[in-house]
């Protein structure tokens, strides 16, 4: 999906009514740009995060079925969010928008 006159269209790090993509068309300086950008750091950051927890998780032999199972839903949710990311920023990298990928350290 591409805007020919102002950029590529960005798949954004959240959705829409019903679950549905967002995507911004853009050059990727704008608000919208820097707020996805924000946003992406901070998924990235928290999926790291959970995967500490959940190394500490299987490592102890009393963990019950319960805390695995909590800790496989909120995995889910993160695999779901880091997918998006890396779909949105393959998408931009082969559209030839690497200064945008730039913008949201990882």
């Amino acid at each position: 999906m591409t805007d020919h006159t102002t950029g590529t269209a960005r798949l954004l790090p959240w959705t829409g009514a019903g679950g549905k993509p967002c995507y911004l068309i853009g050059d990727g300086k704008g608000y919208v740009s820097k707020v996805a950008d924000r946003i992406e750091s901070v998924q990235l950051g928290m999926a790291a995060e959970l995967l500490g927890h959940v190394a500490e998780l299987l490592s102890d032999r009393r963990a019950t079925s319960d805390q695995l199972r909590y800790a496989v839903a909120r995995m889910a949710e993160s695999l779901r969010d880091v997918h998006r990311i890396a779909e949105s920023r393959g998408a931009r990298l082969s559209a030839g928008s690497g200064p945008a990928d730039e913008a949201a350290p990882a």
